[in-house]
Protein backbone atom coordinates (compact mmCIF):
# COMPACT_ATOMS: atom_id res chain seq x y z
CA UNK A 1 0.00 0.00 0.00
CA UNK A 2 3.12 2.55 0.44
CA UNK A 3 4.36 1.82 -2.42
CA UNK A 4 1.01 1.87 -4.34
CA UNK A 5 0.19 5.22 -2.30
CA UNK A 6 4.07 6.77 -3.83
CA UNK A 7 3.61 5.63 -7.13
CA UNK A 8 -0.23 7.62 -7.73
CA UNK A 9 1.60 10.50 -5.77
CA UNK A 10 -1.14 9.88 -3.16
CA UNK A 11 -0.62 12.26 0.44
CA UNK A 12 -1.67 10.71 3.81
CA UNK A 13 -1.05 12.19 7.05
CA UNK A 14 1.88 10.82 9.66
CA UNK A 15 0.39 7.70 10.98
CA UNK A 16 2.94 6.93 13.46
CA UNK A 17 1.49 8.68 16.31
CA UNK A 18 -1.22 5.84 15.97
CA UNK A 19 1.11 2.69 16.33
CA UNK A 20 1.77 3.11 19.96
CA UNK A 21 -2.00 3.49 20.99
CA UNK A 22 -2.84 -0.24 18.44
CA UNK A 23 0.05 -1.74 20.23
CA UNK A 24 -1.49 -0.93 23.73
CA UNK A 25 -4.77 -1.92 22.60
CA UNK A 26 -3.62 -4.89 20.62
CA UNK A 27 -1.39 -5.92 24.18
CA UNK A 28 -4.43 -5.52 26.25
CA UNK A 29 -6.48 -8.05 24.12
CA UNK A 30 -3.99 -10.48 23.40
CA UNK A 31 -3.05 -10.60 27.17
CA UNK A 32 -6.84 -11.46 27.91
CA UNK A 33 -7.41 -13.59 25.19
CA UNK A 34 -4.13 -15.73 26.39
CA UNK A 35 -5.62 -15.98 30.07
CA UNK A 36 -9.30 -16.61 29.15
CA UNK A 37 -7.88 -19.83 27.32
CA UNK A 38 -5.70 -21.04 30.23
CA UNK A 39 -6.91 -23.45 32.43
CA UNK A 40 -5.95 -23.31 36.24
CA UNK A 41 -6.28 -26.81 38.36
CA UNK A 42 -3.75 -29.56 39.92
CA UNK A 43 -2.95 -31.29 36.13
CA UNK A 44 -1.89 -27.90 35.13
CA UNK A 45 0.79 -27.16 37.52
CA UNK A 46 3.76 -28.70 36.03
CA UNK A 47 2.82 -26.70 32.61
CA UNK A 48 2.35 -23.91 34.63
CA UNK A 49 5.83 -23.97 36.55
CA UNK A 50 7.73 -25.20 33.09
CA UNK A 51 6.24 -22.20 30.80
CA UNK A 52 6.87 -19.66 33.92
CA UNK A 53 10.68 -20.46 34.43
CA UNK A 54 11.64 -21.18 31.17
CA UNK A 55 10.23 -18.23 30.11
CA UNK A 56 11.58 -16.31 32.90
CA UNK A 57 15.07 -17.59 32.87
CA UNK A 58 15.98 -17.07 29.31
CA UNK A 59 14.17 -13.81 29.04
CA UNK A 60 17.11 -12.81 31.98
CA UNK A 61 20.07 -14.70 30.29
CA UNK A 62 19.12 -13.02 26.82
CA UNK A 63 18.72 -9.68 27.95
CA UNK A 64 21.87 -9.62 30.06
CA UNK A 65 23.94 -11.30 27.36
CA UNK A 66 22.84 -8.98 24.62
CA UNK A 67 23.18 -5.80 27.44
CA UNK A 68 26.97 -6.77 28.31
CA UNK A 69 27.53 -7.47 23.93
CA UNK A 70 25.80 -3.92 23.22
CA UNK A 71 28.17 -2.16 26.21
CA UNK A 72 31.28 -4.07 25.16
CA UNK A 73 31.08 -3.00 21.17
CA UNK A 74 28.97 0.29 21.59
CA UNK A 75 29.33 1.71 24.75
CA UNK A 76 26.86 3.56 26.87
CA UNK A 77 25.64 2.81 29.90
CA UNK A 78 24.66 -0.83 31.32
CA UNK A 79 21.48 0.31 31.99
CA UNK A 80 20.30 1.55 28.37
CA UNK A 81 22.19 -1.35 26.85
CA UNK A 82 19.67 -3.98 28.63
CA UNK A 83 16.85 -1.50 28.13
CA UNK A 84 17.47 -2.03 24.11
CA UNK A 85 18.32 -5.37 24.97
CA UNK A 86 14.65 -6.30 26.39
CA UNK A 87 12.57 -6.01 23.60
CA UNK A 88 14.64 -8.81 21.86
CA UNK A 89 14.08 -11.03 24.29
CA UNK A 90 10.37 -11.63 24.38
CA UNK A 91 8.17 -13.97 23.25
CA UNK A 92 5.21 -12.57 20.81
CA UNK A 93 2.16 -13.98 21.71
CA UNK A 94 -0.07 -12.06 19.09
CA UNK A 95 2.07 -14.14 16.50
CA UNK A 96 2.44 -17.58 18.85
CA UNK A 97 -0.79 -18.15 19.90
CA UNK A 98 -2.61 -18.07 16.26
CA UNK A 99 0.58 -20.19 15.04
CA UNK A 100 0.18 -22.64 17.61
CA UNK A 101 -3.24 -23.64 16.65
CA UNK A 102 -2.36 -26.66 15.07
CA UNK A 103 -0.15 -28.59 17.17
CA UNK A 104 -1.15 -30.89 19.68
CA UNK A 105 -2.53 -29.85 22.63
CA UNK A 106 0.62 -30.06 25.24
CA UNK A 107 2.56 -27.96 22.85
CA UNK A 108 -0.37 -25.50 22.14
CA UNK A 109 -0.77 -25.36 25.82
CA UNK A 110 2.43 -24.42 26.63
CA UNK A 111 2.90 -21.92 24.00
CA UNK A 112 0.05 -20.45 25.41
CA UNK A 113 1.27 -20.37 28.82
CA UNK A 114 5.07 -19.29 27.83
CA UNK A 115 4.22 -16.62 25.38
CA UNK A 116 1.61 -15.01 27.56
CA UNK A 117 3.81 -14.74 30.63
CA UNK A 118 6.99 -13.60 28.23
CA UNK A 119 4.54 -10.83 27.43
CA UNK A 120 3.73 -9.75 31.22
CA UNK A 121 7.04 -9.94 32.66
CA UNK A 122 8.89 -8.63 29.60
CA UNK A 123 6.62 -5.66 30.27
CA UNK A 124 7.04 -5.60 34.18
CA UNK A 125 10.76 -6.43 33.62
CA UNK A 126 11.07 -3.33 31.11
CA UNK A 127 9.28 -0.90 33.26
CA UNK A 128 11.09 -1.96 36.48
CA UNK A 129 14.71 -0.92 34.65
CA UNK A 130 13.01 2.34 33.26
CA UNK A 131 11.37 3.85 36.06
CA UNK A 132 15.12 3.02 38.45
CA UNK A 133 18.14 4.39 38.07
CA UNK A 134 19.12 2.45 41.00
CA UNK A 135 18.67 -1.11 41.77
CA UNK A 136 18.32 -0.58 45.59
CA UNK A 137 16.73 -2.03 48.40
CA UNK A 138 14.02 0.60 48.28
CA UNK A 139 13.30 -0.22 44.55
CA UNK A 140 12.56 -3.91 45.04
CA UNK A 141 10.58 -3.07 47.96
CA UNK A 142 8.47 -0.41 46.50
CA UNK A 143 8.40 -3.00 43.11
CA UNK A 144 6.88 -5.29 46.07
CA UNK A 145 4.34 -3.00 46.88
CA UNK A 146 3.32 -2.06 43.67
CA UNK A 147 2.53 -5.83 42.52
CA UNK A 148 0.35 -6.21 46.09
CA UNK A 149 -1.85 -3.27 45.21
CA UNK A 150 -2.41 -4.18 41.63
CA UNK A 151 -3.23 -8.14 42.63
CA UNK A 152 -5.76 -6.23 44.87
CA UNK A 153 -7.15 -3.79 42.54
CA UNK A 154 -7.30 -6.92 40.37
CA UNK A 155 -9.60 -8.73 42.72
CA UNK A 156 -11.82 -5.80 43.81
CA UNK A 157 -11.85 -4.89 39.88
CA UNK A 158 -12.55 -8.28 38.79
CA UNK A 159 -15.82 -8.94 41.01
CA UNK A 160 -17.30 -5.75 39.56
CA UNK A 161 -16.34 -6.81 35.88
CA UNK A 162 -18.05 -10.46 36.68
CA UNK A 163 -20.99 -8.35 38.41
CA UNK A 164 -21.36 -6.18 35.26
CA UNK A 165 -20.89 -9.47 33.24
CA UNK A 166 -23.95 -11.63 35.19
CA UNK A 167 -26.37 -8.45 35.35
CA UNK A 168 -26.43 -6.66 32.26
CA UNK A 169 -28.99 -7.47 30.20
CA UNK A 170 -28.88 -5.04 27.26
CA UNK A 171 -27.59 -6.68 24.39
CA UNK A 172 -24.63 -4.28 24.10
CA UNK A 173 -22.55 -5.77 27.26
CA UNK A 174 -19.21 -6.88 26.36
CA UNK A 175 -17.20 -3.79 24.64
CA UNK A 176 -18.43 -1.74 27.67
CA UNK A 177 -16.69 -4.27 29.41
CA UNK A 178 -13.65 -4.41 27.07
CA UNK A 179 -13.20 -0.56 27.48
CA UNK A 180 -13.64 -0.77 30.82
CA UNK A 181 -10.69 -3.71 31.16
CA UNK A 182 -8.56 -1.14 29.23
CA UNK A 183 -9.75 2.08 31.45
CA UNK A 184 -8.11 0.31 34.22
CA UNK A 185 -5.20 -0.60 32.58
CA UNK A 186 -4.72 2.54 31.63
CA UNK A 187 -5.19 4.03 35.66
CA UNK A 188 -3.39 1.47 36.67
CA UNK A 189 -0.08 2.23 34.02
CA UNK A 190 -0.76 5.57 34.42
CA UNK A 191 0.12 5.25 38.56
CA UNK A 192 3.31 2.59 37.36
CA UNK A 193 1.71 -0.49 38.63
CA UNK A 194 2.39 -3.86 36.49
CA UNK A 195 -0.68 -3.10 34.95
CA UNK A 196 -1.15 -6.45 32.47
CA UNK A 197 -1.17 -8.44 35.92
CA UNK A 198 -4.60 -7.21 36.73
CA UNK A 199 -4.98 -8.31 32.75
CA UNK A 200 -4.40 -11.55 33.45
CA UNK A 201 -5.69 -12.12 36.73
CA UNK A 202 -8.87 -10.92 35.28
CA UNK A 203 -8.58 -13.32 32.74
CA UNK A 204 -7.74 -16.37 34.58
CA UNK A 205 -10.19 -15.77 37.37
CA UNK A 206 -13.28 -15.60 35.06
CA UNK A 207 -12.27 -18.53 32.71
CA UNK A 208 -11.62 -20.86 35.37
CA UNK A 209 -15.26 -20.01 37.16
CA UNK A 210 -15.70 -24.33 37.76
CA UNK A 211 -12.55 -24.10 39.99
CA UNK A 212 -14.60 -21.48 42.22
CA UNK A 213 -17.34 -23.51 42.47
CA UNK A 214 -15.94 -24.70 46.03
CA UNK A 215 -16.54 -21.41 47.42
CA UNK A 216 -20.20 -20.62 48.30
CA UNK A 217 -20.01 -16.87 47.84
CA UNK A 218 -19.34 -17.60 44.04
CA UNK A 219 -22.74 -18.74 43.83
CA UNK A 220 -24.42 -14.96 44.01
CA UNK A 221 -22.76 -14.39 40.32
CA UNK A 222 -24.96 -17.75 38.74
CA UNK A 223 -22.05 -19.25 37.70
CA UNK A 224 -23.73 -21.34 34.89
CA UNK A 225 -25.49 -17.95 33.45
CA UNK A 226 -21.98 -16.51 34.09
CA UNK A 227 -19.92 -19.14 31.98
CA UNK A 228 -22.76 -18.47 29.03
CA UNK A 229 -21.65 -14.52 29.19
CA UNK A 230 -18.02 -15.44 29.73
CA UNK A 231 -18.00 -17.96 26.42
CA UNK A 232 -19.45 -15.33 24.35
CA UNK A 233 -17.13 -12.65 25.65
CA UNK A 234 -13.87 -14.75 24.86
CA UNK A 235 -15.75 -15.18 21.55
CA UNK A 236 -15.69 -11.21 20.89
CA UNK A 237 -12.15 -10.84 22.81
CA UNK A 238 -11.04 -13.38 19.86
CA UNK A 239 -12.52 -11.12 17.07
CA UNK A 240 -11.49 -7.98 18.60
CA UNK A 241 -8.10 -9.00 19.03
CA UNK A 242 -7.36 -9.97 15.65
CA UNK A 243 -8.78 -6.90 14.38
CA UNK A 244 -6.28 -4.81 16.49
CA UNK A 245 -3.28 -7.19 15.12
CA UNK A 246 -4.26 -7.11 11.66
CA UNK A 247 -4.77 -3.14 12.29
CA UNK A 248 -0.95 -2.46 13.97
CA UNK A 249 0.80 -5.14 11.35
CA UNK A 250 -0.81 -3.62 8.44
CA UNK A 251 -0.08 0.19 9.86
CA UNK A 252 3.60 -0.91 11.07
CA UNK A 253 4.21 -2.35 7.56
CA UNK A 254 2.86 0.28 6.12
CA UNK A 255 5.22 2.93 7.91
CA UNK A 256 8.23 0.87 7.26
CA UNK A 257 10.95 2.08 4.55
CA UNK A 258 12.32 -1.23 1.97
CA UNK A 259 15.98 0.39 3.14
CA UNK A 260 15.23 -0.45 6.72
CA UNK A 261 14.06 -4.29 5.74
CA UNK A 262 17.25 -4.66 3.08
CA UNK A 263 19.71 -2.70 5.54
CA UNK A 264 23.06 -5.33 4.74
CA UNK A 265 24.83 -2.99 7.45
CA UNK A 266 22.40 -5.06 10.16
CA UNK A 267 22.03 -8.13 8.57
CA UNK A 268 24.76 -9.77 10.40
CA UNK A 269 23.69 -8.20 13.55
CA UNK A 270 20.18 -9.81 13.29
CA UNK A 271 21.55 -12.90 12.33
CA UNK A 272 23.52 -13.29 14.92
CA UNK A 273 21.00 -12.03 17.42
CA UNK A 274 18.21 -14.51 15.95
CA UNK A 275 21.19 -17.79 16.18
CA UNK A 276 21.66 -16.88 20.06
CA UNK A 277 18.31 -16.89 20.64
CA UNK A 278 17.11 -20.29 19.31
CA UNK A 279 20.32 -21.13 21.05
CA UNK A 280 19.19 -20.42 24.45
CA UNK A 281 15.54 -21.68 23.53
CA UNK A 282 17.54 -25.27 22.68
CA UNK A 283 18.37 -25.29 26.24
CA UNK A 284 15.88 -23.82 28.00
CA UNK A 285 13.47 -26.72 26.06
CA UNK A 286 16.46 -29.01 27.25
CA UNK A 287 16.12 -28.12 30.98
CA UNK A 288 12.87 -28.15 30.56
CA UNK A 289 12.67 -31.64 29.25
CA UNK A 290 10.53 -31.03 26.35
CA UNK A 291 10.34 -31.89 23.02
CA UNK A 292 12.22 -29.70 20.55
CA UNK A 293 10.31 -29.92 17.42
CA UNK A 294 8.61 -28.03 16.80
CA UNK A 295 8.96 -26.57 20.35
CA UNK A 296 12.12 -25.10 19.20
CA UNK A 297 10.85 -23.02 16.36
CA UNK A 298 7.71 -21.21 18.46
CA UNK A 299 9.79 -18.09 19.29
CA UNK A 300 8.66 -15.09 17.52
CA UNK A 301 9.06 -12.01 18.33
CA UNK A 302 6.57 -9.13 16.95
CA UNK A 303 3.80 -6.72 18.56
CA UNK A 304 5.78 -6.96 22.33
CA UNK A 305 8.89 -5.94 20.80
CA UNK A 306 7.99 -3.10 18.85
CA UNK A 307 6.00 -1.75 22.12
CA UNK A 308 8.95 -1.46 23.73
CA UNK A 309 11.13 -0.27 21.09
CA UNK A 310 9.14 2.19 20.66
CA UNK A 311 8.52 3.41 24.62
CA UNK A 312 12.58 3.12 25.15
CA UNK A 313 12.54 6.77 24.12
CA UNK A 314 15.83 8.88 22.72
CA UNK A 315 17.47 9.28 26.28
CA UNK A 316 18.19 5.47 26.09
CA UNK A 317 18.92 4.75 22.52
CA UNK A 318 22.21 3.15 21.34
CA UNK A 319 23.49 3.07 17.60
CA UNK A 320 23.95 -0.84 17.74
CA UNK A 321 19.86 -0.93 18.02
CA UNK A 322 17.82 0.48 15.39
CA UNK A 323 14.69 0.22 13.54
CA UNK A 324 16.68 -1.88 10.75
CA UNK A 325 17.42 -4.54 13.50
CA UNK A 326 14.67 -4.98 15.03
CA UNK A 327 12.64 -5.72 11.88
CA UNK A 328 14.98 -7.95 10.75
CA UNK A 329 15.29 -9.90 13.92
CA UNK A 330 10.95 -9.80 13.79
CA UNK A 331 10.86 -11.25 10.04
CA UNK A 332 13.83 -13.42 10.45
CA UNK A 333 11.63 -14.89 13.60
CA UNK A 334 8.59 -15.06 11.86
CA UNK A 335 9.93 -16.66 8.99
CA UNK A 336 12.13 -19.62 10.89
CA UNK A 337 8.98 -20.23 13.05
CA UNK A 338 7.01 -20.49 9.94
CA UNK A 339 8.90 -23.03 7.82
CA UNK A 340 9.94 -24.62 11.24
CA UNK A 341 6.68 -25.47 11.90
CA UNK A 342 5.53 -26.57 8.33
CA UNK A 343 8.06 -29.38 8.17
CA UNK A 344 7.97 -30.39 11.42
CA UNK A 345 5.93 -33.12 12.59
CA UNK A 346 3.61 -34.44 15.74
CA UNK A 347 1.19 -36.43 16.78
CA UNK A 348 -1.63 -33.96 16.65
CA UNK A 349 -4.48 -35.73 18.33
CA UNK A 350 -8.09 -34.49 17.75
CA UNK A 351 -8.36 -31.37 15.43
CA UNK A 352 -8.15 -28.08 16.63
CA UNK A 353 -11.31 -25.56 16.60
CA UNK A 354 -11.05 -21.97 16.17
CA UNK A 355 -11.09 -21.12 20.17
CA UNK A 356 -8.12 -23.82 20.43
CA UNK A 357 -9.76 -26.61 21.79
CA UNK A 358 -10.05 -30.10 20.94
CA UNK A 359 -12.94 -30.53 18.53
CA UNK A 360 -14.56 -33.77 18.81
CA UNK A 361 -15.52 -34.86 15.18
CA UNK A 362 -19.03 -35.59 14.45
CA UNK A 363 -20.37 -38.76 13.01
CA UNK A 364 -20.72 -39.15 8.89
CA UNK A 365 -24.17 -38.33 7.21
CA UNK A 366 -25.55 -41.66 7.50
CA UNK A 367 -23.23 -43.57 9.74
CA UNK A 368 -25.56 -44.10 12.19
CA UNK A 369 -28.40 -45.92 10.01
CA UNK A 370 -25.56 -47.75 8.93
CA UNK A 371 -24.81 -48.72 12.43
CA UNK A 372 -28.22 -49.84 13.13
CA UNK A 373 -29.04 -51.89 9.73
CA UNK A 374 -25.68 -53.38 10.95
CA UNK A 375 -26.66 -54.23 14.64
CA UNK A 376 -30.23 -55.07 13.55
CA UNK A 377 -28.39 -58.06 11.03
CA UNK A 378 -26.04 -59.37 13.63
CA UNK A 379 -29.09 -59.38 15.80
CA UNK A 380 -31.10 -61.38 13.54
CA UNK A 381 -28.87 -64.12 12.76
CA UNK A 382 -27.64 -64.40 16.37
CA UNK A 383 -31.44 -65.18 17.04
CA UNK A 384 -31.26 -67.83 13.97
CA UNK A 385 -28.88 -69.87 15.59
CA UNK A 386 -30.49 -69.57 18.61
CA UNK A 387 -33.77 -71.01 17.12
CA UNK A 388 -31.21 -73.69 15.27
CA UNK A 389 -29.49 -74.91 18.57
CA UNK A 390 -33.58 -75.23 20.45
CA UNK A 391 -34.57 -77.29 17.86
Amino acid sequence: MRELTRFLGVELPDFSTILPVLATMGLVLIVLEGSLELELNKSKLKVIRKSFLGSLLSMFALSFLFAYVFQYLGGGTFRSCLLNAIPLCVISSAIAIPSARNLSRDSREFVIYESSLSDILGVVFFNFILRNEEFTGHSFSHFGFQILAITAISFIATIGLSFLLSKIEHQIKFVPIILLVILIYSVSYVYHLPALVFILLFGLSIGNLDELRRYSWIERFKPDELNREVKKFHELTIEASFLMRALFFLLFGYLLETAEILNLDTLLWSGSVVVVIFFVRIIQLKLSRLPLLPLLFVAPRGLITILLFLNIGTAFSIDLVNRSLIIQVILLSALLMMFGTMFTSEPKGLPVGDNGDDVVPEPVEGAEQDLAVELNSEASTAKNINEEDSE
